[in-house]
């Protein structure tokens, strides 16, 4: 059974704070000194967008989105999982077809099955599987990834699979979440990373991650966020973000631009990790191939994996297992999440702790 737990005073090697927004007191004056100047309800939004949550505020920030994200319209959502579940429950039709990733977030799993339409999975970034699939795919065909994987931090081969998904003319879908602050100009994900933003039918921006806050957004089409408005329910039936939130995500932003150093210090920290495991015997056989933020030493089985990682915690880090079901069987793991915030000297001691307690 899964248990909320809380580790207080360990190192977070855990965390998506990959930019350390969450925690940054600068970003938190900034903020708190802009909320301080607006009106109106500043405390809860009081409905739905279509109702009596929406506001001036909410649609500027759409437009500063939109700009950013480099997209006709932008639409935002309380969160990623919402976001995911509609696109995929809305878009797709009876007649449709669905091909995901096999590692795709719940989120985008769940939102699939919500639809009327066929789907199917497809090995984990293999392009013949994909190929194969989409060849025989009926109706409007949408193949959704994620720019970067949450359980094993690789990347999607976003050129290659854009090449097929033109080739027979079906609709990409990009789930950014992993991407938007670390990589871009600004922060605007991957897509807009390698220059394909106009050539993918939907992006999902979710700022919970690199971004430090909460909420989400879908770039796309003017059509494609007309129809989510009209037909998107977890969109429809919910009441949407308080001020607080939609200014947290516009000052961080504008924070971000100022401070895009920020990337190239996370990038530093992987550099450090990567080099201190791939020299360790024991360690560099566990490590998964992977240049972002997440991580992963792979450690099979549940009890092995929780094992090791207690013994790191019991040296002070947070790092948790992740285990099956999340997981397959066999491909239980330690993922370790790096951070801006994490000292050379913590990165070191880290691996040290690892190498001792594998």
């Amino acid at each position: 059974m899964r248990r909320l737990t809380l580790r207080p005073n360990l190192v977070d090697f855990f965390s998506n704070d990959y930019l350390g927004l969450a925690r940054n007191k600068k970003l938190y004056s900034l903020i708190d000194r802009k909320l301080s100047a607006q009106t109106g309800n500043i405390n809860g939004s009081t409905g739905s967008r279509l109702l009596s949550g929406n506001s001036d505020y909410v649609e500027e920030l759409e437009l500063f989105f939109a700009k950013l994200f480099k997209s006709p319209k932008a639409l935002i959502f309380n969160s990623g999982y919402n976001a995911n579940l509609s696109i995929l429950s809305a878009i797709p039709q009876k007649e449709d077809t669905i091909i995901y990733d096999e590692l795709i977030h719940a989120s985008l799993k769940d939102g699939a099955r919500l639809s009327f339409a066929q789907r199917f999975s497809f090995k984990h970034n293999d392009l013949k599987d994909l190929e194969a699939k989409i060849q025989k795919a009926k109706g409007e065909v949408y193949v959704a990834v994620e720019s970067v994987y949450s359980m094993d931090g690789d990347f999607a081969p976003l050129l290659e699979i854009l090449e097929l998904t033109t080739k027979y003319d079906a609709h990409l879908i990009v789930d950014e979440a992993h991407s938007t602050g670390v990589w871009g100009e600004k922060g605007n994900g991957m897509c807009c990373h390698l220059g394909i933003e106009d050539k993918v039918f939907a992006r999902v921006y979710t700022f919970g991650k690199g971004i430090g806050a909460h909420g989400a957004c879908i770039a796309g089409s003017e059509l494609l966020i007309e129809f989510l408005i009209n037909f998107a329910r977890p969109f429809i039936y919910t009441t949407s973000l308080p001020l607080h939130s939609l200014v947290t995500l516009k000052v961080a932003f504008e924070y971000l631009e100022k401070e895009i150093s920020l990337q190239a210090k996370i990038r530093s920290r992987i550099k450090l990790f990567r080099s201190l495991i791939e020299g360790s015997k024991i360690l560099s056989p566990l490590i998964q191939d992977s240049s972002s933020p997440i991580q992963v030493l792979r450690i099979s089985g549940n009890e092995k994996a929780k094992a090791a990682a207690a013994a790191v915690q019991n040296n002070g880090f947070d790092v948790r297992a992740i285990l099956s079901p999340t997981v397959k069987e066999g491909e239980e793991r330690l993922r370790i999440c790096l951070h801006v915030f994490n000292t050379d000297e913590e990165i070191e001691r880290l691996v040290k702790t690892l190498v001792e307690s594998l």
